[in-house]
């Protein structure tokens, strides 16, 4: 089976800034990231004044992350289900209130460490709920060669302000306390608002009918389940996001500790990685010119270990530049990962695989975050910091056995309209089902194996689109004669899987299957629907679509797939 793999046109790394709503909305990214990063300096120096232990001072970070775990998957449902711009407008200003709600229990000396974790956590559910959105408009911003240009501008909204905001942050600390740094962090989401109210999104193309968020839930992990290329880009991303938390973690330590900085010198460590990585932004594309994905990601991993060995151990003149190239590394790794996960998803889904890939990433860091803070507090920092470098290294080392696959990011996802329009004798209802539907295809008799191998990617083209129980079935009394079956929830789901979700690269697969049938076409499609009660909110187990098909066909039916058998399954 021979798969069409689009090559990457090489564009310039600002291209999309030229665009103006992308330009704005990158611009009030850029300055609520500020005050976000000016945040996290005033609440990490808050818990050093107060003689907080590593653990605690290492929780910043897993609480402002944890979030993610529990809202990543329904906000990449809501993200699908709903208009996008006015999700962000609601989420932006449940956060801008939070923000203030801190600002105002540490202007009155209320706030005390265990409440600052707490508020750090309602933010991170606001960053948490808005973050596939802002992903999943990325391409609907810019043309499809841009994407990889816009994920790497997208980071430098994270990333400039983590040069700019953490070296602010550190000189109002000092000079005013860490309540003003919360307040400039609460008015910076006036930005994102303003900025979302004035962009006029194109209203979505009405759909087949709108999905319950439960089942598009299932749906979306369905779909990740049955994609390869989208699991290796998670795993790859778990892989780096562990090792490569302690340093953000044991960062104000190290720097307290090791480089006897005061809170402007820890804003001007991490304004160090800041800086480098707006720099990564500049030198990424001449880097994927000349480097491999995977060559890249190992490269990274290692360059940022090298930052991280050197915060834990090496004096000030040789960590700051090192610093510098810890910070390229992680734009490179990061922009590698999103733009791959962004041009792999097909558009229905975007935002619910999105949110699966920063429940991974992000997941990854919280759980890092404890752990590196637990080990630095039986051990010490510098412990922490080897142990993550030698991973880190050993991802690098990784991709030789967990490679990004070859085809990643370049498949095409533009919907297929291939699939015929099913004809039935009655009007079914959405929720009408489980449909088991069933295709007949005749196979020329020297290629069946060939055949059998191209279905089990068709196979998974079906589970990815909403298909379960998938199953490939030889004739009993015409050995030349191949059934494929598998049931989707409800008619309003197959109607959705032929319509909007069949995308081109899936209709490669069915043609590369159907070139070794005798027509180059299938003998017969038909949808089949259970008999009683409609059960659409209830898909039937695995194995029950035979006994609905022999319900509705009479025992002669029933006969043929007793005796014939799987060939997959």
């Amino acid at each position: 089976m021979t798969t069409t793999v689009e090559s990457a046109p090489q564009v310039s790394a600002w291209a999309p800034l030229r665009n103006k709503i992308y330009r704005y909305l990158f611009i009030a990214q850029l300055v609520s990231n500020i005050g976000l990063w000016m945040q996290t300096v005033g609440a990490q120096w808050f818990l050093v004044e107060h003689d907080s232990s590593a653990t605690i001072v290492a929780l910043v970070q897993t609480a402002s992350l944890l979030p993610t775990l529990f809202l990543a998957l329904p906000a990449g449902g809501l993200a699908d289900l709903l208009d996008r711009r006015r999700l962000l407008i609601a989420v932006s200003t449940y956060t801008a209130v939070a923000a203030g709600v801190t600002t105002f229990l540490a202007w009155t000396d209320v706030l005390t460490p265990v409440m600052l974790l707490a508020m750090t956590f309602l933010l991170g559910c606001g960053s948490a709920l808005s973050a596939p959105a802002w992903q999943a408009i990325q391409p609907e911003l810019v043309p499809r060669e841009q994407i990889p240009a816009a994920s790497s501008l997208g980071s430098v909204t994270v990333n400039a302000a983590r040069a700019v905001g953490p070296a602010i942050g550190g000189v109002l600390v000092a000079a005013a306390g860490p309540a003003a740094v919360f307040a400039i962090n609460a008015l910076s989401f006036l930005a994102i608002i303003g900025a979302l109210v004035w962009w006029r999104r194109p209203a979505d193309a009405p759909g087949v009918d709108r999905e319950r968020l439960g089942r598009s839930l299932v749906t979306g992990l369905h779909y990740v389940h049955a994609a390869p290329i989208v699991r290796r880009i998670m795993v790859r991303s778990a892989v780096f996001a562990f090792p490569a938390s302690a340093l953000w973690a044991l960062l104000p330590l190290a720097s307290s500790e090791h480089l006897h900085f005061g809170a402007s010198g820890y804003g001007l460590v991490l304004g160090m990685l800041g800086v480098g990585a707006v720099a990564g932004v500049a030198i990424y594309p001449r880097l994927r010119k000349k480097l491999l994905p995977n060559a890249l990601l190992a490269a990274s991993a290692i360059a940022y270990g090298v930052g991280v060995v050197a915060v834990g151990v090496l004096p000030v003149w040789a960590v700051l530049p090192l610093l510098l190239v810890a910070g390229a590394a992680w734009i490179a790794t990061l922009t590698t990962l999103n733009a791959a996960i962004q041009l792999s998803l097909s558009h229905w889904v975007r935002a619910r695989g999105m949110s699966i890939y920063l429940l991974v990433f992000m997941g990854s860091q919280a759980l890092g975050s404890v752990v590196w803070g637990v080990v630095a507090s039986h051990t010490s920092f510098v412990t922490a910091l080897l142990i993550s470098a030698a991973l880190l290294v050993a991802a690098a080392a990784s991709v030789t056995v967990v490679p990004l696959r070859p085809e990643t990011g370049t498949l095409p996802r533009g919907v297929s309209t291939a699939w015929p329009t099913p004809m039935v004798v009655f009007g079914p209802e959405p929720d009408d089902g489980p449909v088991v539907v069933s295709v007949a295809y005749r196979v020329r008799p020297a290629e069946l194996d060939q055949f059998d191998q191209a279905m089990a990617a068709v196979g998974k083209a079906r589970r990815r689109t909403g298909g379960y129980s998938w199953g490939l079935y030889r004739h009993g009394a015409d050995s030349d004669l191949r059934v494929e079956q598998f049931t989707v929830a409800s008619w309003s789901d197959y109607k959705r899987q032929t319509t909007e979700r069949w995308t081109e690269s899936d209709h490669q697969l069915i043609t590369a299957a159907l070139s070794h049938t005798v027509t180059g076409a299938t003998e017969e499609e038909r949808q089949l629907f259970a008999v009683g009660p409609r059960t659409g909110r209830h898909p039937a187990r695995a194995g029950e679509h035979i006994d609905h098909v022999g319900e509705l066909n009479g025992t002669a039916e029933r006969e043929e797939l007793r005796h014939g058998s799987t060939v997959k399954g």
